[in-house]
């Protein structure tokens, strides 16, 4: 079995588990009752901002370029509505954790940005007390939003370069220059986020071993205090599909000198794409979250949410067309109290998920709570585990199994590996809008 997994090093991105082409129609089911029973003491708050200055050829994400600026007000409008049901229906005690993504948050205004975080003060989030990230791209950072940012108490800031050389970028088609990377580099420094983190690609048309690791390097000397590294998957309905890519994959070769690179410039491996420069200081909350077993509750469209049960959201599109009219009905809803859209999950996909989530990540599996919550051996249970063990890919250490540096390289084949038959038909059957 291991060795079928080097023969497709990356089969798909595992972060979140069951994928989201897994959703489908629910039977509306009522908010209030789906929390009923969660803990709700180191929530996840994570909120969707689906908009963006350009759409990268790259990019999958649910997210729309240059909306006209009364659908941001609508939008906005709409997103304190929901955190209103959210607080009445749910009543989250506090938050362990809150992210703002999207699409690109900074696209934004800075009154805009105000009413954000007054929404997100609203429903009980307090970046100030908490692990703290905000995305933003080079085009739409100022010194007025980071300064807003800063006080608000965001203290980790990331940012899409993907990479420091101009034709690479056009290959994956994102019109950057790179005066407007380093200015915004040279801006960010300027104010006391404690993580200021990169995105990078590896594998874009035209990339050559030596100009990858020269966006690498460039990260290092600017000392960003977290690097992700993104291997390039073309995907449907995106803009590069449209490009002519060239057949030689040399993926896996970029990313393994990039990994020592890094990691002789005093970055530890985190995850296969995550790298954190050693002594980064981190912000704790009261209550740590935990992703694999406390709840998250996204707000906005193309959010998505967790309970142990049921995972939610809107519906997702990448076609621009369709995401606008996800939008609409989105701002159009008059009431938040039903779930409509998602993933019920037996305990089956219960177990999955809390194994795909820790393997994956270099805390790993901790083998003794997983018996604790399900009764059982999870090495008995998944014998994959067993086998990546025997293959030197993970280790069994005091109770907790953790992926050694190669299994680490092979993260995108071994999360796909651990799905449930029931969820990659599901995938297989799925219909991309």
């Amino acid at each position: 079995m291991v060795k079928t997994l080097f023969d497709n090093i990356y089969e798909g991105y595992a972060y979140s588990y069951p994928h989201k082409h897994s959703y489908r129609r629910l039977n509306n089911l009522q908010l209030q009752t789906l929390w009923q029973e969660e803990k709700k003491d180191a929530l996840f708050l994570y909120v969707h901002l689906p908009f963006c200055e350009m759409r990268c050829g790259f990019c999958n994400l649910f997210t729309i370029a240059n909306p006209q600026n009364n659908m941001v007000d609508a939008y906005l409008q709409t997103l304190e509505r929901e955190a209103l049901a959210i607080n009445n229906l749910v009543a989250p005690q506090s938050f362990g954790q809150l992210a703002v993504g999207g699409g690109t948050p900074s696209f934004l205004q800075p009154h805009q940005l105000e009413k954000l975080f007054a929404i997100i003060r609203k429903l009980g989030g307090k970046p100030e007390h908490m692990p703290s990230s905000f995305e933003v791209s080079p085009a739409t950072v100022t010194r007025e939003k980071l300064g807003l940012l800063n006080e608000q108490g965001i203290d980790r800031v990331s940012m899409g370069v993907q990479s420091f050389l101009e034709p690479e970028v056009k290959a994956l088609g994102r019109p950057q220059k790179n005066n407007e990377v380093y200015a915004a580099l040279d801006l960010l420094k300027q104010y006391s986020f404690s993580t200021i983190n990169l995105d990078l690609i590896y594998g874009a048309y035209g990339q050559t071993l030596s100009s990858w690791l020269h966006s690498v390097q460039e990260v290092i000397r600017y000392e960003a205090e977290e690097v992700f590294m993104y291997p390039l998957y073309v995907r449907p309905l995106t803009g590069i599909t449209k490009l002519n890519q060239g057949p030689e994959d040399n993926r896996f070769i970029f990313y393994r000198e990039a990994k020592q690179m890094l990691l002789a410039a005093g970055y530890h491996q985190v995850s296969m794409r995550m790298f954190r420069k050693a002594n980064t200081p981190h912000k704790q909350a009261v209550r740590s979250y935990s992703c694999q077993e406390d709840g998250m509750i996204g707000l906005g469209a193309g959010a998505r949410s967790y309970t142990h049960t049921v995972h939610y959201s809107s519906e997702y599109a990448v076609a621009r067309q369709n995401i606008r009219s996800i939008i609409e009905k989105y701002i159009a809803k008059t009431h938040f109290n039903e779930v409509d859209y998602g993933i019920e999950l037996n305990k089956e996909e219960q177990q999955r998920r809390f194994v795909i989530k820790s393997v994956l990540h270099g805390t790993g599996l901790n083998v003794n709570r997983y018996q604790t919550l399900y009764g059982h051996d999870a090495l008995l249970k998944y014998p994959l585990l067993q086998e990546l063990i025997k293959a030197g890919m993970a280790s069994l250490k005091n109770g907790i199994m953790r992926l050694t540096e190669s299994g680490l390289d092979y993260s995108d084949a071994i999360g796909p590996a651990l799905y449930s038959e029931d969820i990659k038909q599901l995938i297989t059957e799925f219909e991309l809008q």
